[in-house]
């Protein structure tokens, strides 16, 4: 089915809904939303369509409402579910349909059953919503909310605990409103102490909502410090890591890695963990969950790894842990059973993090991006250092590669939202390619070619004309990267150089340049600067035109920094004309005085008309009005002239300066060649003698070359065993876990099995004596049913003599509905009769007011012409004697 045929059903079912609360109606509009889910209209919620907002607001509305039947609430409440597939539509969700207050509303309607499975699936999907989403304490229901999961989380109820501690770990988070107020409930003690003692239950989950809990609410009070001191954080840390390596799922995982990022905000925690003597260990685990395919495991993992790499003494031990082949075994906990696979050996962390970084722009973006934020931060710190490792330089290698494959052409016909992650892409690898540069030897760039940046940043000049501002500002940044980097390879790869200061001459280059240079972050004004100074001695370089933009892009911040739009100001004529008119204006200013007051204009003007002489001063206003638009014309003309002669002459004054500045040039090279070719000359005898000796050298050479070469054949070899090696022992990996998986859940079916089979023997047992009992209820059933037969023929009788009764009273029946019906008949003449004499009645009605309005006027044109009268009575008795004619 169509969208909009499917947004149109959907309306439609939910006014009829509203109309009628019927069970027809809701069984429909109940099919109507099972359709609506079925397209999944998750991205079409940023579309901003006005019949799905109408859709959502309609359903949002039903949702919360009390009087809606439960099982259309828990459907529409499933469809919210399913819209909030990632952090965009959670937004949506939140702050335009006001779900998280909908959701919380059902769970205060329902709070007197909080173990109903509506109220569960309410506190599933608000956990689901609040996640990363601040919520404010002034958003509807929040206070009922939060008393309702502090009374739930204390409850001996195990099947609403874990959702509870789920959404409240949810609000807490930098929640600084929502802290304060749980922490000002009178109940707050019995809370900790209950939360205390959930930190030993055998649910992963549960531990780690707990402790996320502990750490938003306690984390800087005296609570917290007892609980996070220096005795007990290594158990925690501990603790953290084994529930990241070895967690239930994804949703335990991620809320553990939030826990740690929390905690290492704090600098005392932060030194603790610096300070952990199975940190390493730890960490190989955690990479080695790279090697997983889901995404949503590794964003979490490179964004822990990304928030270690803000603690200085962390990161120097993450590079120790990345830059080599292996990770030692991490020992998990003693109360797991069978222990935790030794996933720190799985693989090397650096493939991990480079087959990430080269994953699909339009799939794992995030994971994409965070691997070469991740690469950039470790990268720094690794090369940055006086001696470089061999790991750190043959990974550098190995990365070159992958990073030159993703630097491609983009292309603007696939969207926006694609072109954005693409140049975000780039721009990072960009970026890591100059940290790169800057910080190693620069041969190991030989793979680079000028052809690969010259096609990057004609794609990339391509595109840079676009209407939304963010994606212009991406565009740029990714463009003066690559320019950057060819600046940086101009003297060492071919053609490099002039493939760079052709790109500086392409007057397309005006727009990210002037971006950049008003921007407000510094490096992209250094870096602007730096290729400005590169590109002013061009002789194509477009200087006008940058200047022209860079002061449009400041008139337009200007213009959107002002709080208040202003007026603009008239210009102001110019004085000539001021002058030539104000005697002008003067003498009509004074008559028009003259003329409003009423005054002296009878005693100058006796034998003069007014009309006449209002026309006359007319003519002369026009003719002013004439002569001030001309020079009105003429001075604008002038202003463009002067504009553009001021131009000219600072085009003509730049080319001379250029001009002159290339003849001294070519003057200074002229005398520098005719030097130099007197030294070429003195060379020329020596550089004979060291070409005999370079052939001497270049044989040695050859056979050198050839011993590398056969060299090289065989680590080739060797590479390909690795990899096959490699290739079998991750397959064998991977059998192992399918088959300890299936021996878990076997031994789950076997227990299962056998409680089974207990309950079956118990009720057996019970069945046999409930067939005995049964057996003598029976007979006593029987003796009673013979009783009744004899009671049956007795009432056999009364009931034909009722029945001959029953016949009488339908006979009367039929004779009432005929006298009915004739006298329906009778009433239907008499309505018909009333419905035309109220026609009639409305028309004369009309007639009336419309006389009436007739009439009014007619009033109103006699009070007129009694006022003229009146004027023209008062005006003739006057001082003035002569008939005088007045053109009103």
């Amino acid at each position: 089915m169509d969208t909009s045929t499917c947004f149109k059903s959907l309306l439609l079912a939910i006014q009829q809904y509203r109309e009628a609360r019927t069970t027809q109606n809701a069984a429909q509009l109940q099919r109507q939303v099972e359709e609506f889910s079925a397209l999944k209209c998750g991205p079409l919620l940023s579309s901003g369509q006005v019949l799905l907002t109408e859709c959502m607001n309609g359903l949002v509305e039903l949702a919360g409402n009390p009087v809606t039947s439960p099982t259309l609430t828990s459907t529409i409440i499933s469809l919210l579910a399913q819209l909030a597939c990632d952090d965009a539509s959670r937004e949506i969700l939140h702050c335009s349909y006001n779900c998280t207050s909908t959701l919380a509303a059902v769970i205060q309607h329902h709070s007197t059953t909080p173990g109903e499975p509506l109220v569960l699936q309410c506190l599933q999907v608000l956990q689901k919503l609040t996640y990363n989403i601040r919520i404010f304490q002034s958003t509807n229901h929040i206070h009922e909310l939060i008393t309702f999961l502090v009374a739930n989380i204390q409850s001996d109820k195990d099947e609403i605990i874990l959702p509870c501690l789920g959404l409240m770990a949810n609000l807490c988070r930098d929640n600084h409103s929502v802290q304060s107020h749980i922490k000002s409930l009178d109940n707050v003690k019995s809370l900790y102490r209950t939360l205390i003692n959930f930190l030993a239950h055998n649910s992963l989950t549960v531990v780690v909502f707990t402790l996320s809990i502990l750490a938003s609410l306690t984390l800087n009070e005296k609570v917290g410090e007892k609980l996070f001191d220096g005795k007990n954080i290594h158990q925690t840390f501990q603790l953290v890591f084994n529930i990241i390596v070895n967690g239930d799922g994804t949703v335990t995982r991620k809320y553990s890695v939030d826990l740690l990022v929390d905690l290492l905000k704090n600098p005392k925690i932060a030194d603790y963990l610096t300070r952990y003597q199975h940190f390493t260990a730890c960490v190989s685990q955690v990479l080695g969950l790279l090697q997983s395919k889901d995404p949503d495991s590794a964003a979490k993992v490179l964004e822990l790894l990304l928030a270690m790499c803000g603690v200085s003494g962390l990161r120097l031990l993450l590079c120790e842990v990345v830059f080599r082949p292996a990770g030692p075994k991490l020992k998990v906990a003693a109360h797991r059973q069978g222990g935790g696979p030794d996933v720190g050996r799985k693989g090397d962390a650096g493939l991990a993090l480079i087959q990430w970084l080269s994953s699909p722009v339009d799939g794992a973006e995030s994971c994409s991006l965070q691997a070469l934020q991740l690469l950039t931060e470790l990268l720094e710190e690794a090369l940055g250092r006086d001696t470089v490792s061999d790991c750190v330089l043959s990974f550098t290698e190995m990365l070159l590669p992958v990073l030159l494959g993703l630097l491609r052409s983009v292309d603007p016909a696939h969207g926006d939202a694609r072109l954005r992650k693409q140049c975000r892409r780039i721009a990072h690898v960009s970026g890591l390619l100059l940290d790169i540069l800057s910080m190693s030897s620069k041969c190991c760039f030989y793979q680079v070619s000028a052809q690969l940046c010259l096609s990057q940043a004609g794609s990339l000049l391509s595109c840079c004309h676009s209407n939304s501002n963010e994606l212009s500002q991406l565009i740029a940044e990714a463009l003066l990267k690559t320019l950057a980097l060819m600046s940086k390879l101009k003297q060492h790869v071919k053609d490099m150089e002039t493939s760079f200061y052709r790109m500086l001459q392409d007057q397309r280059i005006v727009t990210p340049l002037s971006l950049a240079l008003t921007s407000h972050h510094r490096e992209r004004v250094q870096r602007g600067l730096s290729l400005l100074f590169e590109a002013t001695p061009l002789p194509d370089f477009p200087s006008l035109l940058l200047g022209e933009s860079i002061a449009a892009n400041n008139a337009y911040r200007q213009r959107e920094a002002e709080p208040v739009k202003r007026l603009a100001v008239q210009d102001v004529p110019p004085a000539t004309i001021l002058d030539t008119s104000s005697d002008s204006s003067k003498s009509v200013q004074c008559l028009v005085d003259k003329l409003q007051t009423g005054l002296e204009l009878q005693e100058h003007l006796k034998d003069s008309r007014i009309s006449e002489i209002i026309d006359v001063y007319e003519q002369k206003l026009s003719t002013f009005t004439v002569k001030e638009d001309r020079l009105q014309d003429l001075l604008e003309a002038k202003a463009k002239a002067l504009s553009q002669a001021d131009r000219l002459i600072a085009q003509y004054r730049l080319q001379r300066a250029q001009a002159e500045a290339e003849a001294c040039k070519l003057g200074s090279l002229l005398k520098e060649a005719e030097r130099r070719g007197e030294d070429l000359q003195v060379e020329l005898g020596s550089q004979v003698l060291e070409v005999e000796r370079s052939k001497a050298d270049m044989e040695e050479l050859l056979q050198h070359n050839a011993r590398l070469q056969r060299d090289s054949e065989e680590h080739q070899a060797l590479k390909g065993a690795y990899n096959s090696l490699l290739n079998r022992f991750n397959e064998s990996e991977r059998v192992l876990k399918d088959l300890q998986a299936a021996h878990s859940s076997l031994s789950r079916q076997n227990d299962s099995l056998r409680k089974n089979h207990e309950n079956l023997q118990l009720q057996h047992d019970r069945m046999v004596s409930a067939l005995e009992e049964r057996e003598d209820e029976l007979r006593s059933l029987q003796s009673d049913l013979q009783q009744k037969n004899s009671d049956i023929t007795g009432l056999r009788g009364e009931l034909q003599a009722e029945e001959e009764k029953l016949r009488e009273k339908e006979r009367e029946r039929g004779d009432l509905e005929e006298t009915v019906e004739v006298l329906r008949k009778e009433l239907n003449k008499t309505e018909q009769a009333r419905k035309d004499a109220s026609i009639k009645a409305s028309s004369l009605e009309l007639q009336k007011s419309q006389l009436e309005q007739k009439l009014k006027q007619k009033e109103d044109e006699l009070s007129k012409h009694s006022a003229m009268i009146s004027m023209i009575h008062s005006l003739s008795s006057g001082k003035m004697k002569c008939d005088v004619n007045l053109s009103l």
